[in-house]
């Protein structure tokens, strides 16, 4: 599954955040609220992205998540810390 490609004509692009999940996941809805507060604090958007919806990424990513990337670089899974996150978008 990839992200949406950013269109110059919207002057949107694609979120920098991505929660790679799946449903009934107790971490990814910790990690959700995490990025959700992550939002509150710096204004920046997360995608999510149901593994199960893809067979390339529930190979890829399996029992690992949730996973969350940041400019499409892995900044952890399972229990990902606010500050990496934070780290890795200020690194921008």
């Amino acid at each position: 599954m990839d992200l949406p490609t950013p269109d110059p004509a919207v002057g949107t692009a694609a979120p920098r955040v991505v929660l790679y999940g799946r449903a009934g996941c107790h971490l990814c809805d910790q990690a959700r609220a995490m990025l959700e507060r992550v939002r509150e604090d710096t204004g920046e958007a997360f995608a999510e992205v149901d593994i199960d919806a893809d067979a390339q990424l529930r190979e890829k990513y399996g029992e690992l998540v949730p996973v969350v990337t940041v400019d499409g670089v892995q900044q952890g899974y399972w229990r990902i810390e606010s500050d990496r996150v934070r780290t890795a978008l200020a690194q921008r």
